[in-house]
């Protein structure tokens, strides 16, 4: 895909802006609404030289995609609810190897096979809590083919930069919609750190950072990558104190660049004393009602988050000084509308607009919820 602009699905410019990035390795399995990702990947990918790898399930895909990294490859799948549950234990080992990996999760509503061809935000908590044990995750929420492009690049430089699995949390509208969408004639992109000395140990690290250098298989360096816990070296060591210090760093790396990791877009809210809160294709219609709400002299606003995870703690609580009711508008029974509640703490009243079965909330919808804190 040349610089310039363009009219593809969002699924294809996930796959183009991957590639842009250094994605040279993808694996993965069959899956609606994810299907374009993989199509794209297999005709574009040997292009770039690069390698398409379409696996027995998604099982060995999240696999293949941790053994290509360790191989120093960028690398990242893509799937739906159903293949992402698949993929959890593998995530969870991604997060204890600290393997730098993208996945993308274009939702479709469950549970189950649930609608296999329709949008859902049903997994957000499944990409925070999904695989067990303690650990933080970086998960990001496009509402736009420009933005699938746009944090598809940032989900690899994250990944890099943090060393550690990145979730991109789309859904099937988004994934399946047509809209324009400007490739650069150049992304910036980061490149995880290699071994600078022979002392230095492939999980451990006095970097403020608390990210480790990262060596590569085939390099000589005696590497031993374990999913069970392990001293700084990789050899495996079950003592309190190795697990203590290896879970603390690996949730501080992520936690302490919040504010670095953290992004998101207001809309109106300089003078709000509403604020809707809707992150992806849910936040389509919630820009609409803003501005219908603002036009009858509602003073209203949108907080789209698109960093979802880790969860915008200061941000949302700024805003719970700032604005008198919160509305959060997601697809799904509600699960987004809790942490809002959990950092509003009383101190703004928190509302849900939700929204199940495939469809997303209408713009009418929205700004009668709005009328009624107005």
């Amino acid at each position: 895909m040349k610089p310039g602009d363009h009219f593809v699905l969002g699924n294809e410019a996930c796959a183009e802006a991957a590639i842009r990035a250094g994605c040279r390795f993808f694996a993965g399995y069959p899956i609606t609404p994810a299907n374009e990702i993989s199509h794209y990947m297999a005709v574009n990918m040997p292009k770039a030289g690069g390698y398409f790898l379409q696996m027995e399930d998604e099982l060995a895909s999240i696999a293949a995609v941790i053994g290509a990294s360790w191989a120093g490859a960028k690398a990242m799948t893509a799937t739906s609810g159903p293949g992402y549950s698949l993929m959890q234990e593998n995530i969870g080992y991604a997060h204890m190897t600290e393997t730098p990996c993208v996945v993308v999760n274009v939702q479709r509503s469950g549970p189950s096979t649930g609608q296999a061809t329709l949008p859902g935000q049903q997994d957000i908590l499944q990409a925070k809590y999904g695989s067990h044990g303690d650990y933080e995750v970086i998960a990001l929420s496009p509402w736009s083919v420009q933005e699938m492009y746009d944090l598809t690049v940032r989900a690899f430089n994250l990944a890099e930069r943090y060393r550690t699995p990145v979730m991109l949390m789309a859904d099937g509208m988004i994934g399946h919609i047509k809209e324009r969408l400007v490739v650069p004639d150049h992304v910036e992109t980061y490149d995880r750190r290699g071994p600078t000395s022979a002392e230095s140990t492939p999980f451990g690290t006095d970097d403020p950072s608390g990210v480790p250098e990262m060596p590569r298989f085939g390099e000589g360096h005696n590497l031993l990558v374990t999913g069970s816990t392990h001293r700084p070296t990789g050899v495996r060591d079950y003592a309190p104190v190795h697990h203590q210090r290896k879970v603390k760093r690996i949730r501080e790396k992520i936690l302490g660049a919040e504010e670095v990791i953290a992004d998101s877009v207001a809309v109106d809210m300089d003078d709000a004393e509403v604020a809707v809160i809707s992150f992806g294709a849910a936040a389509r219609p919630c820009y609409g009602a803003v501005k219908k709400a603002r036009d009858k002299g509602v003073k209203v606003g949108l907080m789209r988050p698109r960093t979802i995870w880790p969860f915008p703690e200061r941000l949302i609580s700024d805003l719970a000084d700032q604005v008198r009711d919160i509305l959060v508008v997601e697809m799904n029974v509600g699960k987004y509308v809790h942490e809002v509640e959990r950092v509003a703490c009383g101190r703004a009243d928190v509302h849900l607009l939700s929204r199940i079965g495939g469809v997303l909330p209408m713009v009418d919808e929205v700004t009668k919820a709005i009328g009624r804190m107005a």
